[in-house]
């Protein structure tokens, strides 16, 4: 069996899980503080939800630099220090990695954003506007789920939130 199968595994939502530094949102120095408590239950992994650079519309899930951490979580040492921590207590880490959406702020979306012939305009879904908007898709949200967005070449993206481009 794989690793995944025969393991307890354990879903950290860090923003609430503890807090070290006294801002009322839970940190990797509280998540690294926990792992005796995590081994004692018997986790065998931990599954991490979106500790990136954020502007944090959608709670972290609107990536605005997969290669930062959120500076209201910690740092990259302290991230590496805590990946460490963990597999020093034979935990290992399930990063969330969303790949299907960023924030309207990833510098993807920006040059993307930027012109149909840029390299990164695929790594988007683009649909030319009727009637003022990209589709008719209905939501439960309060926000609908088709949003435009104006550009120099006049080209509108989907999205499945306001500043959450797919």
């Amino acid at each position: 069996m794989a690793w995944w199968q025969e393991r307890v595994g354990y879903q950290i939502y860090p923003k609430s899980f503890q807090d070290t530094n006294g801002d009322g949102i839970g940190d990797l120095q509280g998540i690294q503080n926990r792992i005796p408590y995590l081994k004692r239950l018997g986790v065998g992994f931990v599954w991490l939800s979106p500790i990136y650079l954020s502007p944090n519309i959608d709670n972290g899930y609107d990536i605005s630099d997969y290669q930062a951490i959120d500076p209201q979580y910690g740092d990259l040492k302290q991230f590496d220090q805590l990946v460490s921590a963990f597999h020093e207590a034979d935990i290992k880490v399930v990063m969330d990695l969303v790949l299907n959406h960023t924030s309207d702020q990833h510098d993807w979306f920006v040059q993307a954003a930027s012109s149909r012939d840029n390299p990164y305009h695929d790594f988007y879904i683009w649909k030319d506007a009727k009637n003022g908007v990209p589709n008719n898709w209905q939501s439960i949200l309060a926000v609908p789920l088709g949003s435009t967005i104006k550009q120099q070449t006049s080209i509108t993206s989907i999205f499945l939130r306001p500043n959450n481009p797919i």
